[in-house]
Formats: C-alpha cells, sequence, structure tokens
C-alpha cells in the first residue's frame, strides 16, 4: 500500500467511525502515525524504509 492509500486509509476510519470534523479527523490520523513511528524507533532501530514510510504517510495525511 502505498503512503498515499494509506494515508486515506486511516483519514477515512476516523471520519467514518467517529462521524467527525475533517480537522478532528485528520489530527487523530496524525496522532495514530506519531504512536507507529515511536514504536519503530523502539523495536526497529535502523529500518530507515519503515519510518520513510509513516513519515510520508504523515505528509500525505497533512495535504488531505
Amino acid at each position: 500500500m502505498t503512503p498515499r492509500e494509506k494515508a486515506r486509509e486511516l483519514f477515512d476510519k476516523f471520519k467514518k467511525n467517529n462521524k467527525d470534523t475533517i480537522f478532528n479527523a485528520k489530527q487523530c490520523a496524525l496522532i495514530a502515525v506519531d504512536e507507529i513511528e515511536s514504536l519503530l524507533h523502539i523495536y526497529i532501530v535502523g529500518n530507515y524504509d519503515e519510518k520513510e514510510y509513516w513519515q510520508q504517510v504523515k505528509q500525505e495525511i497533512q495535504s488531505l
């Protein structure tokens, strides 16, 4: 799944499940990505492909 597709998937899940505003859905999706990134730092030290992927997902969410 591309970063753009993952960003849209996360955004849509928060939007659909919470019946929330676009801003709040975006913020929730960004929080989820931040949590994933923090786990990567703990468990996958040095795997730059994963880190880069989630950074790209975050950028895509911000551009929604």
